[in-house]
């Protein structure tokens, strides 16, 4: 596959750097940015849906009609309510997606007054009063095995997951305590994370680590997995995400570390002996958010990764870890990172032993534009003024997604070469900024449209393995029109993610990759006094891990119709009469 360069001025080299580009046919492609060439780590056999339909108390639930967008991929929230999880999986699978990724929680030091767990604002916390005496007599137990221990530093942590008896590495000082709302899990920890495997509690007094979980008497995960298996869905559960630093909340706490390690080690024992096999367990996904930046080496949540990517290979050996850093590309901010600084931070994540790095776009907080470069001078997308003002898109930003998304890819390549495993999702933000209506309770995000989201995925260009959405719940589903309706009614509609000029056998051409490109559309082009339109004979898969429904469509042309320097938009037709909402921005190269 030929990719294709542009000579540029070194003035706007850096904007050009995100178009889709155009060279001379003939260009040699040794060396060059073949950005996709590197293989998927994560192209896995998925689970397959076991049945047309299935009726159960929720209802009947259709696994035929569906209808795939270019997004494969979804977040989820938890819920208490299992015909919400039945719903959204059969939504989410009628929309081509095939792997969604659940919201979790958090490890939390907690202080304790008189035996009772107390929220970090000093008040008696109710999630833990139905466990009343949980405290107490733990360092009772504890104290019979030697008087000289003692309960140090407690940790809670809350979850609608079931644990089997995996969880407990010295049952004679580990248990479930059952209550009429919960099912409370005690686990006594080393402060260093260590697990003494031969459980005396009686030879040496020290201090030791409570962690109490809130849990639940029926799993979520399993069913989760149920669901999966029905649906043709990949799960990623939520990792425990580590308490976060006192001084620095954005930054995972190194004293609580060791707790977490543990507690990781039991959750993941106990998955492993009951779900090893599962075909929809796809991997983990561990939330603590950073954003992408050149000194994220030096970050120590990068050591949360490492240590839980370790745990995983010894208890669930293949299943990767997944991220989903944010970017902030604002010039004006002391904190805006440039596309090459953020690529940098690629390569610490993936050093780390984070297996699927999916970037957020950042589109729908506003920290990132969607624009070509013949565009930098345009005003910014109204909805992007909450955050940046009204000013242009080189005012406000260092660079496109797309700028973005191409330096992370070539930072993958030369990591697949040095042997690293990783792959490169998008994560499209199915929001916008702010509305008069949010779509969730609490917070300000409101709901986007299916030309928005049609943009963000052309944007994301051929740099991904998977383009994935956060999220499903409430972005997708808020409005009078949700979104979801949006993508599964204009399912059909074109989205063009690349161009390069190709001449197999000495013949002029273009080549067009994209979603939904059908032999007898249409590629069309225009530039300043003139246009084409070419029609589409044939597709192909691409030869290169690209995102997944992406086709190939060749089809002649004599470029040297289109004047030198200027700016060509790409569109596609389906057959239908359906448009690509986003036109591709090439220019060709002298």
């Amino acid at each position: 596959m030929r990719w294709l360069t542009v000579l540029l001025g070194a003035a706007i080299l850096a904007a050009i750097a995100a178009v889709v580009m155009v060279l001379p046919a003939k260009e040699p492609t040794a060396g060059g940015t073949r950005t996709s060439a590197a293989p998927s780590a994560s192209k896995k056999a998925l689970p397959q849906p076991t049945a047309k339909q299935f009726r159960d108390s929720c209802g009947t639930f259709d696994l035929q009609d569906v209808k795939p967008y270019a997004i494969t991929g979804y977040w989820i929230t938890p819920s208490s309510n299992p015909c919400t999880w039945r719903h959204q999986m059969e939504e989410i699978h009628a929309a081509g997606g095939d792997t969604v990724i659940r919201i979790g929680y958090g490890l939390q030091y907690r202080p304790v007054r008189d035996g009772q767990i107390l929220t970090r604002d000093g008040e008696v916390d109710p999630r833990y009063t139905d466990c009343e005496g949980c405290w107490t007599e733990a360092e009772d137990d504890l104290r019979r095995a030697n008087p000289d221990n003692r309960i140090g530093r407690t940790f809670v942590y809350r979850t609608d997951e079931a644990f089997g008896p995996g969880l407990f590495r010295c049952p004679q000082m580990e248990r479930a305590i059952e209550s009429h709302k919960r099912v409370y899990y005690r686990l006594i920890a080393a402060p260093d994370g260590s697990d003494d495997a031969t459980c005396d509690f009686s030879k040496t007094g020290r201090s030791y680590d409570l962690i109490l979980i809130a849990g639940a008497k029926k799993d979520s995960l399993e069913e989760l997995l149920d669901l999966g298996e029905t649906f043709g869905i990949q799960v990623f559960p939520s990792l425990p995400m580590a308490p976060r630093d006192s001084d620095v909340a954005t930054r995972a706490s190194q004293k609580h570390m060791p707790v977490l390690v543990t507690l990781t080690r039991r959750i993941l024992q106990d998955y492993g002996d009951r779900f090893k096999d599962r075909a929809s367990l796809g991997g983990f996904y561990q939330p603590f958010e950073l954003q992408m930046g050149a000194t994220m080496a030096t970050n120590p949540t990068l050591q949360v990764y490492s240590e839980q990517h370790v745990i995983i290979e010894q208890e669930l050996p293949g299943k990767p870890i997944l991220v989903s850093p944010y970017m902030d590309a604002r010039k004006r901010v002391g904190f805006g990172q440039t596309p090459k600084q953020v690529a940098e931070g690629f390569k610490a994540l993936a050093k780390s032993g984070v297996g699927i790095i999916a970037p957020q776009d950042s589109r729908g907080t506003g920290k990132v534009g969607l624009f070509w470069p013949d565009q930098r001078y345009d005003e910014v997308d109204p909805r992007l003024r909450p955050v940046v003002g009204e000013t242009t898109y080189d005012t406000a930003y260092h660079g496109s997604t797309r700028d973005y998304y191409r330096e992370m890819a070539l930072a993958r390549e030369q990591l697949v070469e040095e042997g690293f495993e990783v792959d490169l999702w998008a994560n499209v933000e199915s929001f916008e900024p702010s509305a008069v209506t949010p779509c969730q309770p609490q917070g300000t995000r409101g709901a986007t449209d299916k030309k928005r989201l049609d943009a963000a995925v052309a944007m994301t260009g051929r740099y991904v393995q998977k383009v994935v959405s956060y999220m499903w719940s409430d972005f997708f589903t808020c409005g009078d029109s949700p979104l979801k309706e949006q993508v599964t009614a204009d399912h059909r509609r074109p989205i063009a993610v690349d161009a390069v000029r190709t001449s197999p056998n000495e013949e002029d051409g273009i080549e067009v990759r994209g979603y939904n490109l059908e032999p007898g559309g249409t590629i069309t082009m225009t530039w300043p006094g003139g246009s084409a339109e070419l029609l589409i004979s044939a597709t192909d898969a691409p030869n290169e891990a690209m995102a997944d429904r992406i086709v190939v469509a060749w089809v002649p042309f004599d470029w040297s119709q289109v004047p030198l320097g200027v700016w060509v938009k790409v569109g596609v037709r389906s057959p239908a009469g359906l448009e690509a909402t986003e036109p591709l921005h090439v220019r060709v190269s002298v």
